[in-house]
């Protein structure tokens, strides 16, 4: 009610339903992306999209700069792209061969790529360096991509997940979220439940960040 009140005084105030309409959804926008943060930013990509460009600017005039690759390789599996990413991470191998975070990521390339056993492999490898890499999300990725193959593992990995990281909305969240692609509703609605739980519980400080993970799972929640 107060959204259609809002948008008919900027009409009134404008003169026109269409610009009143835009500046009713820029506002909107803006507010989410100060308090909420449901709404995904429309500056990201664009910002992403220019740091691959210098990148790949860098890699041609120094094609030996392994950091470079490897940001490269990251920001290109964000895009999808993930052939290319996997040829990447692929030959820095040796200079990564420690640290968890590269084989996560070469791990969960692989697995976007179907490569299953050998990215589950190589995501575990990673997890034996630091089992708390990228804050258990590989866990819940490797939770996705055995779904449809092998439930018991990927419910599993899901409980692995859950240990891991078990004090944010945004884990509830997304765990709830698999739980519903497995079929398991009950267990969704509880994650989502424990997601607005830990929302309320959290200090003021750390409510900003988990606002939007809260919101979703309540959303979700009623479904």
């Amino acid at each position: 009610m107060g959204k259609f009140i809002g948008f008919v005084l900027l009409w009134n105030l404008v003169g026109n339903p269409v610009l009143a309409l835009l500046i009713l959804i820029a506002i909107l926008y803006i507010l989410d992306r100060r308090y909420v943060g449901i709404f995904p930013s429309i500056v990201r990509p664009f910002k992403r999209g220019r740091q691959i460009s210098r990148l790949r600017s860098t890699l041609s005039m120094n094609p030996n700069d392994v950091s470079s690759r490897y940001e490269l390789a990251r920001l290109l599996a964000e895009r999808k792209k993930y052939a290319e990413a996997r040829e990447l991470l692929a030959g820095i191998e040796d200079r990564y061969e420690q640290s968890a975070d590269y084989w996560v990521d070469l791990g969960m390339v692989d697995l976007k790529l179907g490569r299953l056993e050998e990215g589950e492999r190589r995501v575990l490898q990673g997890l034996e360096l630091n089992p708390k890499s990228r804050y258990g999300e590989p866990y819940l990725r490797l939770a996705e991509a055995f779904r449809h193959t092998d439930r018991d593992k990927s419910m599993r990995y899901l409980h692995e997940f859950q240990a891991v990281h078990s004090s944010s909305s945004q884990s509830y969240y997304l765990l709830g979220s698999m739980y519903r692609t497995l079929g398991n509703s009950g267990e969704a609605k509880r994650s989502f439940r424990e997601s607005v739980a830990v929302y309320r519980s959290l200090p003021r400080y750390k409510k900003r960040q988990e606002r939007g993970w809260a919101l979703r799972s309540w959303f979700a929640g009623l479904r």
